[in-house]
């Protein structure tokens, strides 16, 4: 059983950490003023699914594996990139669904699953877990296994009061510069192009 003091000190570094924007905000930022509130939520909602596999490939140790396979590795890596080249390369030509200098809106499960790719095929994400998880369990304390699931929900429920709040906030502001719509759409292809220059510079260490 996790003690009661090293779950607090877990909850004091997780707040600590979802309180700085990151990619993640980044990401939900741009589909909140694209396309709404409703987008940013299912934008937020899609990122923490993809902290799912996260924690489980954590706890079953696949986060280890890619850590120590370049092949892997790089295939997450690469995967990711492009994934990522594509938003970026949909968002500024309009994904060709576009009316009167205005992007269609895309369907929110679209939405929801483009979230949860963009967290998924990030190997930093996977490589923070196995770096940061492991440091609050104990051998002592029953199975790391599910001690690192306890972990990983806690800090997944943290990070989605986060996002709601960054899905909101860009909701709000997005309703108010909607008549820029192609200003928008750069805005969000230069954060896609952005996020996928980070993750193709993310080193193994």
């Amino acid at each position: 059983m996790i003690s009661p003091a090293t779950y607090a000190l877990f909850v004091t570094a997780s707040l600590a950490l979802v309180l700085v924007p990151g990619p993640n905000h980044l990401y939900i930022t741009a589909r909140g003023l694209a396309q709404g509130r409703a987008a940013g939520l299912a934008s937020a909602f899609g990122v923490e699914a993809g902290t799912l596999v996260h924690i489980a490939a954590a706890a079953a140790g696949l986060s280890y594996l890619i850590s120590r396979s370049a092949a892997l590795f790089a295939v997450v890596k690469w995967a990711g990139v492009a994934y990522l080249g594509w938003l970026a390369y949909r968002a500024f030509t309009g994904g060709g669904q576009e009316e009167d200098g205005v992007p269609a809106p895309q369907p929110l499960p679209k939405v929801f699953l483009e979230g949860m790719l963009v967290n998924v095929l990030n190997p930093k994400v996977a490589l923070f877990f196995l770096a940061f998880l492991p440091q609050f369990v104990d051998p002592g304390a029953g199975s790391p296994a599910a001690q690192i699931v306890v972990f990983g929900v806690t800090l997944l429920l943290l990070g989605l009061v986060s996002d709601v709040v960054y899905a909101y906030a860009a909701g709000a502001l997005g309703g108010r510069l909607r008549s820029r719509a192609r200003t928008l759409r750069r805005l969000s292809g230069f954060v896609y192009l952005g996020l996928g220059v980070v993750t193709a510079f993310a080193g193994r260490k």
